[in-house]
């Protein structure tokens, strides 16, 4: 092998080494930061990029959700000088965006979730302690939803200038020094209470007047049901009655008509029968007539044919008289 194959194989395998070593991949819930060179800081999330060895420096920052809780170390007094204890929570994250990553690595950078939490809780500490001395003792435990929106108002505006955004704030307890929180949650379950039973006694007494006014409408639909009962069936009745009447009616008329049709079919079938025997008379005289023409006809032909031939004998008679007349001699 001559020496420029090998210096050439060598220098193939420094250039794949040097990209293996340059090649970097961020997982969805990094960002990959690589600074260097003089140049802006690329940043990788969920995708692959190369970093120079030596010359440019790669730095990692967590992006994922991260739980900090938010408890007041001390007792903080409410605007009705109540001092309380509240513990809460908050749901927060390095906000994805390009601006949001940029502010978070100048002070999150390198940093596990732990450490990037611990970093956060004095200030949203601050925050809900600010907003604690701005509400009664009362506003805070009967709408806590809203004590929680405050909070995060509240610190929604410190968190953004480290790039950091708020997902939730979830009040979990709020304490008192001398158990008032405890007296209003008695005089709470007292008035509810009282309430309820109030709310009980007017509800029976809704229900028996809603009970007496369904029976009597109950008694006042069945007497009105009743008498239109009563009133349809004799309305009934009288139609029956009516219908009965005009079927009657009807009846006999139509044996009327069916006995002055029957009589006028009776009077057709007699006249019919007389025109029928007279129109037999008459063909029968005609047929004898016929019989007595074609006799006369035959008589007439027969004494026609008689006379026919007598007078034909009678010619031969003559003619042979009249032969022996005139040769005599030949007799």
């Amino acid at each position: 092998m001559s020496m420029g194959t090998i210096i050439l194989i060598v220098v193939v395998a420094a250039v794949v080494v040097l990209i293996l070593s340059s090649y970097v991949k961020a997982p969805p819930d990094r960002a990959f930061i690589i600074s260097g060179m003089g140049r802006n800081p690329r940043i990788l999330t969920g995708r692959a990029g190369l970093k120079i060895p030596v010359l440019e420096r790669l730095d990692k920052l967590y992006l994922g959700q991260m739980s900090v809780d938010i408890k007041t170390e001390q007792s903080v007094p409410t605007n009705d000088f109540i001092n309380v204890n509240v513990d809460a929570v908050a749901k927060v994250r390095i906000e994805p965006s390009q601006e949001g990553i940029q502010l978070a690595a100048k002070n999150f950078l390198n940093k596990n979730p732990e450490q990037i939490a611990k970093d956060l809780q004095d200030s949203l500490q601050g925050n809900m302690r600010e907003i604690i001395g701005t509400l009664s003792l009362k506003a805070i435990n009967i709408d806590r939803d809203s004590f929680s929106d405050q909070v995060m108002e509240k610190a929604s505006k410190d968190m953004k200038k480290l790039g950091i955004e708020i997902l939730s704030c979830n009040i979990q307890n709020v304490t008192d020094d001398n158990g008032l929180i405890r007296d209003l949650g008695m005089d709470n379950t007292a008035r509810i209470k009282k309430d309820a039973a109030i709310a009980k006694a007017q509800a029976d007494r809704d229900v028996a007047i809603a009970q007496a006014e369904a029976t009597k409408a109950a008694n006042d639909a069945k007497v009105e049901a009743d008498t239109e009962i009563a009133k349809r069936n004799t309305e009934l009745d009288i139609k029956r009655s009516e219908l009965k009447m005009q079927s009657d009616v009807k009846k006999a008329e139509a044996d009327a008509a069916y006995e002055i049709q029957n009589q006028e079919q009776q009077k057709t079938i007699q006249a019919a029968t007389v025109n029928a025997q007279i129109a037999k008379v008459e063909r029968e005289a005609e047929l004898k007539q016929k019989e007595v023409d074609v006799k006369q006809q035959e008589l007439a032909a027969e004494i026609e044919k008689k006379a026919d031939a007598d007078k034909y004998a009678a010619e031969k008679k003559a003619e042979a008289e009249l032969v022996i007349r005139q040769y005599p001699c030949k007799r």
